[in-house]
Formats: C-alpha cells, structure tokens, sequence
C-alpha cells in the first residue's frame, strides 16, 4: 500500500477575511487550493465576528490622512511602508472588490450614499458597516464567492498540526543543511481522527490572534496563537508579541459570557461611565471616548484602581438623542444584550477591557513572506508592522483584505515548482496511547488564561512578568510530556499551541522595558 497524502499548489490554513481573498483570487488565478478551518463551518473565524466595520475613504480625507492616524494610534513604531500600502491600496480594494464585485450591502444614508462613522482614533469618518455584523457578512459573500471554483477544496474540521519541513521531516540528512522551507503541513481531521500529509508548493497561515489565551476576550475560542506556534516551531521569526490590544468595552455580566461591544457604539456618541455614573475619561486622555484603544483601557485600569471597582458602564443615551434607533443600528448588541436579560434601550451596558487583537505575530515583509522560504502569513496571525504599539479600529479587516490579495500577487509572479516527492517525507505517526482527558485540558486552560490575565494583562510589571514566565515555562513543559502520551486532539494541539504563544508574550513582555502603546508597564 503506498504512500498517502494530499498535493496541492497553496494551502491556507484558516478562512477569515485574509485567508477567504486569498483563496479567491488564487482560485481566479488557476491555482489548486486547498483552505482548511478547524471548525465545523467555514465561517467561524475572528472576521465573523467583527461588528464595527471596514476602513474606507471619508469626505475630505487622503491615504496622507489614514497613514498618519494608523501611525499615531501605533504610538508611532509601525512600520511606515506597510502603512502606506495600506492606506494607498486599503480603500480601492475595498470599492472594487468588495462593493463592486461581491456587492456587500452596505449600511447606507436615506440618500442612498454609504454611511460613513467615525471611531476611535480616526480624524475622519470613514469607516463603513452592516449595521454591527460587518465581518458576519463580509464572511458570508466572500465564502458564496470562493464556492463558484471548482478548483478549491475545502477541509472544514481539520487542524493544523505541524508545518511540514525537510529540515526537520525529510529522513535525508542533507537537507538539513539548506534553508528552512515550508511544503506543506501535517493536518488532523477532527472527525476520523486521522493525521493527512498535506503537500503544497506554498502554504499561507492565515489562522487569526491569540485573544483567547486571557480570561476576558471578546475573541472566540479558536482564537488560541495557533499559527503563531507552527511557524514558531518550524523557525520562522516572531515578532511584537507583548502588544496585545484590549479593547475597552465588552460586555461584561456575571453569569453571561464576554462579547464585544463595537467601538462604533462611542463612535456614535455613547460614553463611558464610571461606577459613580460619572464620565471620567477627560481627566486622562484628551480625546475622551475616542481616544486610542490603549489609552482608553489605561485611563479605565487607572479609574479600576481609584474607585475599586470591578467595571464600567456604557451609556447609549446620546446616540437616541440624535434619533438614532438601536436595535436598528446595532442589531447584533442589541439582541445579545436582551438574551441576558439588558433592553440597551433603557438600560447602560456594564462593560470592561478585554483581551482583543494580537499586534503582533509572524514577521512578514510587504507582500506576507516569512523568514521561511514557500511560507507566507497573513491577518491577524502575521505582523506586518501596520498597528505598530496598539491598533487604529477598523483595520483589521482591511489589513486581510489588502495582503490577502498582496501575497497572492506576489506567488503569482514568483511561480516555481519542486518535486516535493523527493524529500521523503514520512507519514504522521501518533506516540500517544491514552485518550486525552478533558478535566485536565479545561483546567490547564482555566490556569493558563487566569496567568495571562493577572499578570499579563492590561498593566504589567517585572515581578508579575518573571512570575508568568517561569510558571508558563513550568506548564508548557508539563503539556509537552501530556501531548506526546496522550493521542492526538483538536483540543489537545490547541492547549499545545496556546501555552506556547502564551509564553513567548510574556517573554516579549518582560524584555521591552518600555511602555509603548497596549504594552503599559508600571514600572
């Protein structure tokens, strides 16, 4: 019986927003894809749940003017040429692709002009929606899109393990000895169990942030640095990991699970309150409610500390002075606050910071390359250096869309291929005997989270730092033994996964002594 495995020219491994485009506009292109998700459905990613919405050109407003306010909300360390492509090609894929082409429907004026908000940080109106499920519909027409090339295969409930390496797969020694490449990625299938060979002449990392490593996130539970650990694994350079962004406002109700509260709710006009029912932001940042993300969660860790008090409130009534309907303009929040028992129409919504995008990730250059030759990363997973200390809201989206197409511009100019046959490489082969028991993964990741929370979180400090790096360094040590003994899981690689990145931001952390940005040190 031979050797089984599957060939492909690209796999992307994840199918947000960067992962989505690129696939289409490979596909357009004629290239064999491909694209895996660990999940079930191909929707669920960190893009589906994105509220506020997408970057796009405002009145009086230039690509000059995007630039500036991505580099001062990054506390000014991004890096300025990725700013610029952002800026300059951010807006015209947005009008050509995704209005054009894909025909989103965009919240519009009565006058049938695109509504335009305004959100921290932003000089300008510009950003535009679909009420507040810009990425659930964004998700959507990207994945009805992908669905007319029959020459993309999709993988849903499959799990990346391991990038597939001969430097470290191949049983011929010689390979050692040339530069790291990527040709594919050992994947589980979560439903058989079974590991696949998955061979590829470029493999695209396209799998989100690592919000999930802290006990309050808005993030969903895939959110674990998955790509972040295989590209670590296999050497590719990481960078930027101690800027992880809170975001100010998630829901926070005893009894009730986290979710966001988009940005475009003080966009336009909420303000948050302390627990005396007071404003307070004033006092510590001079744009208010519209200041950076990260000035607005230090300013609430400060009051946190002032008032003793465990969170905040949102009030929504200077958006109903304006004749704004809310269960009209924020659909979504509306209906997810009225589950816990909230009517936003009557009542404030109590809020608190909460773990929200990873700045950092897997340095890539301008077209998503890593420091390994045939690998690329995109989205959340990638750093390009676009939001530098902190990110500028709405860029999130357009940072997918615009090197999601970038780099498949740039494997499309660079097409070569190898016999990837020649390097041998082998079947997966499971060490682990026992079946993996679910109370210690659930308290590993109980302890994990609570570690990055309390010590790694919105304010940080030497002391709490070393004590989160020795103590990450302990557990992931201990998860190593536990993932080769025990057989192989989704939850089992994700725990793997998870401790791992979780230990390189605490480390990120302690050695910038430096506050910058979301990276607040109190000493």
């Amino acid at each position: 019986m031979g050797d089984k495995f599957l060939e492909t020219e690209i796999l992307i491994i994840g199918s947000g927003i960067s992962g989505l485009t690129a696939a289409i506009f490979g596909a357009e292109a004629g290239f064999k894809i491909i694209i895996i998700n660990r999940s079930p459905s191909l929707e669920e990613s960190n893009t589906f749940y994105a509220q506020g919405g997408i970057i796009y050109r405002g009145k009086n407003d230039s690509a000059k003017m995007l630039a500036n306010d991505v580099l001062v909300a990054g506390d000014r360390i991004g890096n300025a040429v990725n700013i610029n492509i952002l800026a300059k090609e951010g807006p015209k894929i947005v009008k050509n692709f995704l209005i054009n082409r894909l025909r989103i429907p965009f919240s519009k004026e009565p006058s049938g002009e695109l509504h335009l908000t305004l959100e921290g940080g932003h000089s300008r109106k510009r950003i535009i929606h679909i009420g507040d499920e810009t990425g659930k519909f964004t998700e959507q027409y990207l994945i009805k899109e992908l669905k007319k090339y029959s020459n993309v295969k999709i993988l849903t409930g499959h799990t990346a393990i391991d990038i597939i390496t001969p430097s470290h797969h191949s049983p011929k020694t010689q390979f050692i000895y040339q530069p790291l490449r990527a040709i594919g990625a050992y994947v589980l299938d979560n439903n058989s169990r079974k590991v696949k060979k998955v061979l590829a002449q470029q493999t695209i990392l396209a799998s989100g942030g690592a919000g999930w490593l802290f006990l309050h996130t808005t993030n969903p539970e895939g959110a674990r640095g998955d790509g972040i650990a295989i590209a670590s694994r296999a050497g590719a350079r990481i960078i930027n990991l101690e800027f992880i962004q809170f975001h100010p406002t998630c829901f926070y109700l005893k009894g009730a699970p986290n979710f966001l509260i988009s940005e475009s709710v003080r966009g336009e006009g909420a303000i948050l309150l302390n627990q005396f029912l007071k404003p307070f932001l004033k006092k510590y940042t001079p744009l208010g409610d519209l200041g950076p993300r990260d000035e607005v969660c230090r300013a609430m860790y400060q009051e946190m500390l002032k008032t003793k008090s465990e969170n905040f409130f949102l009030d929504l009534t200077p958006i109903k002075k304006k004749g704004i309907r809310l269960r009209e303009r924020f659909p979504f929040i509306y209906q997810q606050c009225l589950k816990y028992g909230l009517d936003i129409e009557k009542e404030l919504i109590p809020v608190i910071p909460a773990a929200h995008y990873t700045c950092g990730g897997i340095w890539t250059d301008s077209f998503g390359k890593t420091t390994i030759e045939n690998l690329y990363a995109i989205g959340e997973t990638a750093c390009t250096g676009i939001h530098g200390a902190n990110r500028l809201a709405s860029t999130s989206l357009l940072e997918g869309l615009v090197w999601g197409k970038r780099c498949l511009q740039h494997i499309k100019a660079h097409k070569k291929y190898q016999d990837l046959k020649k390097f041998q490489i082998p079947t997966w082969t499971d060490t682990g005997i026992e079946e993996p028991d679910d109370v210690l993964i659930l308290q590993d990741w109980l302890t994990i989270r609570a570690t990055m929370w309390n010590y790694v979180g919105v304010a940080r400090s030497q002391k709490l730092l070393e004590r989160a790096r020795e103590d990450l360094i302990y557990f992931e040590n201990r998860i190593e033994k536990f993932y080769k003994e025990t057989r192989i899981t989704d939850n089992l690689i994700g725990l793997r996964n998870g401790v791992r990145v979780a230990r390189l931001i605490a480390q990120a952390a302690l050695k910038n002594k430096k506050s910058q940005g979301c990276h607040y040190r109190l000493d």
